[in-house]
């Protein structure tokens, strides 16, 4: 078999076998195939597309490349949700205790965040002494006993894929659904969950900006997760403005808290419940969304959820008195209130610049050297169609530094305030092939 062969046969529209696809990543992780070579495959799979099968062929050889994370030890139905990123995007902290507390196995794998704030890992080691390091042991007796536990990525988990992902970058591939898809799958297959809740965001703030965009990538790794064997269904909903009021680490912890006492953000409150519904559905708790619903709701009133979450932090190094009295997570010297010209309704959140500028205060990183500011970040105080007051604060400012005005600059520039009342939409479809 030849590598100029395959690039040829997908060049001109052909399918290719799962053999040739093997070979492909075979070669391109053992470097017996060049980076020249794998960029044209790259680019004729972006211009000829890829059939569900070869999607699926595709994710499983990345599977295969690296590590893969065997949760049979684990008892019940391993239930894991991925979320393709945005601004504020808090959904984890809350989920994992909640589903965890009506006796659902909820065993992740979770990375640090690159861009606007840092990823769930980061945001949990706002809890001194936290720390994502287990054996595959305490990862498992840990799941068994207490229902939840969060862990680092394997550093040789879908190595395939973080080859193709790095020429893709540089290739002006980035955009392609097969590629998109067989990446975000080929990790969450290699995690070891036996079902998977996708949340696909679309707006401002997400890589895919248009209900459309985000619903063929969506359909995409849905069609993969069920063709591998994965009880797969996502969500597609909205980022053109932050998900709750907290951008940046403690301040979301914080707000994961109050949404576990219920007393959360109404966006927030909902995303996770519709989420959590499908989790609980796809664990064979129940059959009723309605119900799954219920189920959950129940453990926010009864105080349950919130042990749970105690329990969890505590388990992984953590200090759990510190749920109870937030303020003794990280805290930023300087709060600045961002007030409004104007008089009206807001009418735009532009959630990827808000984010922006979160990062700029030191909530998130540009490059993977970074380190992230714990304490910093931002607090909306409006979201779209809330009425505003000349004067009104529109965003607190968490910072560890007393000049801010560029991020001043930047919120004002990007909350914009208009006289009519803008209506929001948080959840837009579900997608089940």
């Amino acid at each position: 078999m030849r590598m100029v062969d395959i690039i040829e046969k997908k060049r001109n529209g052909h399918e290719l076998s799962k053999a040739e696809i093997e070979f492909f990543v075979e070669g391109l992780t053992d470097g017996t195939i060049p980076d020249y070579q794998a960029s044209a495959f790259l680019m004729a799979v972006y211009f000829q597309d890829m059939s569900d099968k070869e999607r699926a062929d595709l994710t499983l050889a990345m599977v295969h490349s690296g590590d893969v994370i065997d949760l049979s030890d684990i008892e019940g139905i391993k239930v894991d949700k991925h979320s393709t990123g945005g601004v504020g995007d808090t959904t984890t902290l809350v989920l994992a205790p909640l589903v965890a507390a009506l006796d659902i196995p909820f065993a992740k794998m979770s990375g640090r965040g690159l861009g606007h704030t840092g990823g769930t890992i980061d945001k949990l080691e706002a809890f001194e002494g936290f720390h994502v390091e287990l054996t595959d042991t305490e990862f498992t007796e840990m799941v068994n006993r207490d229902k939840i536990s969060v862990i680092g990525q394997s550093g040789n988990l879908t190595p395939a894929d973080k080859k193709l992902y790095a020429l893709r970058d540089v290739t002006a591939t980035v955009s392609s659904i097969p590629l998109i898809a067989s990446s975000i799958m080929s990790k969450k297959i290699a995690a070891g969950a036996d079902a998977i809740v996708l949340d696909v965001k679309t707006g401002a703030g997400a890589f895919m900006k248009t209900e459309k965009e985000a619903a063929e990538l969506a359909s995409a790794m849905v069609r993969i997760g069920n063709l591998v064997g994965r009880n797969t269904m996502a969500i597609i909903s909205d980022m053109s403005q932050p998900l709750g009021n907290a951008i940046g680490n403690s301040l979301e912890v914080q707000e994961a808290i109050d949404t576990l006492h219920g007393n959360g953000p109404a966006d927030l409150t909902e995303l996770v419940l519709t989420l959590g519904s499908q989790m609980v559905v796809l664990s064979g708790k129940t059959d009723s969304l309605a119900t799954a619903r219920e189920m959950l709701k129940g453990v926010i009133k009864d105080g349950s959820a919130l042990v749970k979450f105690k329990q969890f932090i505590k388990n992984q190094g953590g200090n759990p008195e510190w749920v109870d009295d937030p303020k003794l997570l990280p805290q930023a010297n300087f709060e600045i209130e961002v007030v409004s010209d104007s008089d009206g309704f807001v009418s735009e959140i532009v959630a990827d610049n808000i984010g922006v500028a979160a990062m700029k205060l030191g909530a998130g990183r540009e490059t993977k050297e970074d380190e992230i500011d714990l304490a910093v970040g931002l607090i909306l105080r409006k979201k779209v169609g809330d009425p505003v007051k000349k004067g009104d604060s529109l965003v607190t400012i968490f910072a560890n530094q007393q000049d801010v005005e560029d991020v001043v600059a930047m919120i004002k520039e990007n909350i914009r305030i208009g006289l009519d009342v803008q209506e929001s939409k948080l959840i837009y479809r579900e997608i089940h092939n």
